[in-house]
C-alpha cells in the first residue's frame, strides 16, 4: 500500500486542473454552506480539508471529492435541531462509513439501482435546493 506513487504526469495539466477545481470549489462551498444553514467559513474550511485529505491519500480519475447537495440538504435538519457541534461528528461518521464501504467493496451494488431512480433522486435534490434558496430572497 503506497500512499505516494511516482507516475508520469503532465505538470501543466495538473496545475491547470487544480486551479480550475479551486476556482469552482469556492462558490460551491459557500452556496452549500448557506443551504446547510452554517456560516460560509465553515463551508470553506470543510472544502479545504476535504481537498487536502483527498490529495494526500490519493484518488482515482473522475473521483469527486467536494461538497454535495445531498449532504447539504440533510445537514439542514441536523444543524437546526442540534447545532453546528453535531455536524462535525456526523461528517466524521459518514466518512468512516464510506471508508468501510470501500474496504468491503460495496460500490459494485450501485449497479442494482435503476437509472430512473437515480434521475428522480437528482431531480428531487434540485427541487429541494431550489426551495432552500427561496429564503434568501425574503425582504
Amino acid at each position: 500500500f503506497d500512499l505516494i506513487t511516482s507516475k508520469d504526469s503532465n505538470v501543466k495539466n495538473d496545475v491547470l486542473s487544480g486551479i480550475t477545481v479551486a476556482l469552482a470549489l469556492v462558490p460551491e462551498a459557500v452556496a452549500f454552506a448557506f443551504v446547510a444553514g452554517v456560516e460560509p467559513m465553515i463551508g470553506l474550511y470543510a472544502a479545504f480539508m476535504m481537498g487536502l485529505i483527498t490529495s494526500a491519500i490519493g484518488g482515482r480519475p473522475g473521483m469527486i471529492s467536494g461538497a454535495t447537495g445531498a449532504m447539504a440538504v440533510v445537514m439542514v435538519a441536523l444543524v437546526a435541531q442540534h447545532g453546528v457541534q453535531y455536524l462535525f461528528a456526523a461528517v466524521i461518521l459518514a466518512g468512516l462509513l464510506q471508508i468501510m464501504c470501500g474496504i468491503f467493496k460495496l460500490g459494485k451494488f450501485i449497479r442494482l439501482v435503476p437509472y430512473p431512480v437515480m434521475l428522480g433522486f437528482v431531480n428531487g435534490l434540485a427541487i429541494v435546493i431550489f426551495l432552500a434558496q427561496l429564503g434568501q430572497f425574503k425582504v
